[in-house]
């Protein structure tokens, strides 16, 4: 039998940033996957700020950067009759328009990328196989069963039908969308399934000559063959600028699955390009449904669930695999604290209560995305006419009181588009809520200064995430409070008033797994005055950082002498881990 700390099932985003990050922290980790080798087809491919910034913990940034789309190209979104065809609007899309640039670059010192899955999981398993995790592709779960020790885990040899069992102290079930290991595990998901459906097309076409103006990674059409469903309007995705695409369209499912002949793929691409000679070289079609549903628990003991296993819903805002990743992240660090003995089990359980609301939260965020596409339809047809999309077009440009009203209902409908393609808001502003976070109880109840599904806010309020602010290094190089903490480490953070006493502290408690930032000294100076204005406490008082980034725990000023700011730092950190600190 062979035995490892963490064994996971699942090699997509969530199993692979998984087993990257446990890698990293020195924890035995196995990942299998039943497939070949990784995703086979693009797949989500949205890759936003807070994604980025875990693969810029885990030290994955700058290969993603050579593999992705970068962000210039990734706006404006155009909505035209066909990719050669009239223009009707376009949607300033992920950040790029000028009126939210400025908040992304702001927010983050990582800007959106767009990487395709297909490139994504190669590179999160590569990067885990270099640290230490065991890989073991074509290979199959069959089942598991846990006791108060660990988990004993049946697999299977695709390529022999041997049976094996894998004894790990956990178990993690990342194995997508039909999970068995949740299924096994005793959890459900809850919600609908397969409530619309939609073509997945991949073809190669040189297309270059219709986006060189305009160059995006998604084009909207609204056309006479492309009307039904939610969206109602004809897709095509770049995957490789400019030459490989994705292209759907929804269908009735009470008519059955659509035809995907190549002869009928290659009619309505061509309708969509608005070429009818346009050469195309189909690689793939299916169907795939619109699911909204999640789980309102992760975890059952040692077997914990995350990623499209716990949280399933169509690629409208994207933020699926973006999601998987978080799972990941906030998971990874706990396993490895429990697995060193830093931390008692009860930490684990708060990764089910921190996720879960974000898990339904992306759920409902997405399937309303889908439905927002109403307004834009109302103003683009008129479904009393035998033609809805050339008489709702007439309507559109008509000069009387209707055209004026319609495209007044345009430039609305255009705006409410702001919650799938600028929702900087509902990515970064995701609040943990559980025992692993000691709220701010003299703060009161939050208040938002701006949308909270569009801006960011950031804040030092526990459960928030760690605000970015540019500082620079001992050599004048800029580096963002971001990069200064994480890495699978806890982090004091102070300032040179508060020096003294929480370095002290720090110290005193000896845990290999604290370090202390002095913000403003050499080596982290707040030139910029960033720090100063998102830090919400005085020079002298504390944040503690958990390894993911967020802030576990704070002190607005500075503690009467340096034992009373041990015993606060002490205390704090008892709670969060579950465990009483004894020095290592």
């Amino acid at each position: 039998m062979k035995e490892t700390d963490i064994l996971v099932i699942g090699a997509g985003p969530m199993g692979a940033t998984t087993a990257l990050a446990l890698a990293r922290l020195g924890v035995q980790v196995m990942m299998v996957s039943r497939h070949n080798w990784t995703a086979n087809t693009p797949r989500a491919h949205i890759t936003n700020q807070r994604a980025v910034e875990i693969l810029r913990d885990l030290g994955v940034e700058e290969d993603a950067k050579h593999v992705a789309t970068p962000w210039e190209y990734m706006g404006d979104t155009p909505i035209s009759t066909s990719l050669a065809g009239m223009e009707i609007a376009r949607i300033r899309s992920w950040g790029t328009g000028d009126k939210r640039v400025g908040d992304y670059i702001q927010g983050s010192p990582c800007t959106p990328l767009d990487i395709a899955q297909n490139k994504m999981e190669p590179l999160l398993v590569k990067h885990a196989a270099a640290h230490g995790a065991q890989l073991a592709f074509n290979t199959l779960y069959v089942r598991h069963e846990q006791d108060a020790g660990g988990v004993t885990t049946t697999l299977r040899d695709a390529t022999t039908g041997r049976e094996y069992q894998v004894r790990s102290r956990y178990l993690v079930g990342a194995d997508g969308a039909r999970s068995q290991v949740l299924e096994d595990a005793g959890l459900k998901v809850e919600g609908k399934l397969a409530r619309a459906g939609s073509t997945y097309v991949i073809i190669r076409a040189d297309l270059a000559r219709y986006v060189a103006h305009r160059p995006s990674i998604l084009y909207f059409f609204v056309t006479a063959s492309s009307t039904y469903g939610e969206l109602g309007l004809g897709r095509m995705r770049a995957v490789d600028c400019w030459n490989r695409w994705i292209i759907g369209w929804d269908f009735d499912m009470e008519k059955g699955e659509p035809d995907l002949s190549n002869e009928e793929v290659l009619r309505r691409v061509r309708i969509l390009v608005g070429d009818p000679d346009l050469e195309i070289e189909v690689e793939h079609a299916s169907v795939w449904y619109v699911n909204q549903a999640s789980a309102k628990v992760y975890s059952n003991s040692r077997v914990i669930c995350g990623g499209d296993a716990v949280h399933r819903h169509p690629p409208s805002s994207g933020l699926g695999s973006n999601t998987c990743i978080g799972d990941a992240f906030n998971l990874a660090w706990k396993l490895a604290y429990v697995v060193k003995g830093w931390a008692g089990a009860e930490l684990l359980v708060s990764y089910s209560s921190e996720r879960v609301p974000v898990g339904a939260q992306i759920v409902k965020r997405a399937n309303q995305s889908r439905l927002d596409y109403a307004p834009l339809n109302e103003c683009m047809r008129d479904n009393t006419a035998e033609d809805p999309v050339a008489a709702g077009l007439a309507k559109l440009m008509d000069p009387g009181a209707e055209g004026v009203a319609r495209r007044e209902a345009l430039v609305k409908a255009l705006e409410l588009k702001n919650y799938e393609f600028n929702a900087q808001g509902v990515e970064m502003n995701q609040r943990c809520v559980s025992g692993a976070v000691i709220p701010d109880t003299d703060a009161g109840e939050e208040v938002w200064k701006r949308d909270p599904q569009l801006y960011l806010q950031p804040t030092t309020r526990p459960g928030a995430r760690m605000p970015h602010a540019w500082l620079i290094d001992k050599n004048g190089i800029r580096v963002s409070t971001l990069d200064l903490v994480g890495h699978g480490r806890f982090t004091l953070v102070t300032g040179i008033a508060g020096e003294k006493q929480w370095t002290s502290a720090a110290e005193s408690l000896a845990q290999p797994y604290l370090d202390t930032l002095v913000i403003g000294k050499l080596g982290a100076q707040d030139v910029y005055g960033d720090w100063h204005a998102v830090r919400e406490i005085k020079e002298d008082g504390a944040l503690l950082i958990r390894p993911d980034g967020v802030v576990a725990w704070r002190q607005t000023s500075g503690c009467a002498d340096a034992g009373q700011a041990r015993a606060a730092l002490e205390h704090a950190m008892s709670v969060i881990l579950d465990r009483a600190l004894e020095p290592i």
